[in-house]
């Protein structure tokens, strides 16, 4: 374990100091493999993630435009109503108009 850590290394033959550089390289090989898996795992996750907001937002969207959709039938409804109701109250529209300036008719 001294060895692995760079400790006492000067004792060590040629042989034991390739068994060393062999098990140092393999458990970096090791730890870059599970790190590129972890990578790979990491981005499919976010993409999965991406296009699930993605669904999300747009599912919001068509609640936001059939919301609007009701409110805008429901406004629609009330004007209707209000407009029934006023003008069949009111004289027509031509009998309230007054020009703004009656003599001028008369110059022409």
């Amino acid at each position: 374990m001294r060895h692995l850590k760079g400790e006492d290394i000067s004792s060590l033959n040629y042989r034991e100091l390739m068994i060393l550089e062999d098990a140092l390289e393999n458990g970096v090989t090791s730890i870059r493999n599970k790190q590129n898996e972890f990578l790979r795992m990491m981005r499919k996750k976010t993409q999965s993630m991406e296009e699930e907001q993605e669904q999300l937002n747009c599912q919001l969207r068509q609640l936001e435009i059939a919301s609007m959709n009701k409110n805008m039938g429901e406004i629609g409804e009330v004007f209707q109503q209000r407009e029934n109701h006023e003008y069949q109250n009111q004289m027509p529209f031509a009998f309230r108009v007054q020009p703004m300036q009656p003599n001028l008719q008369e110059m022409f």
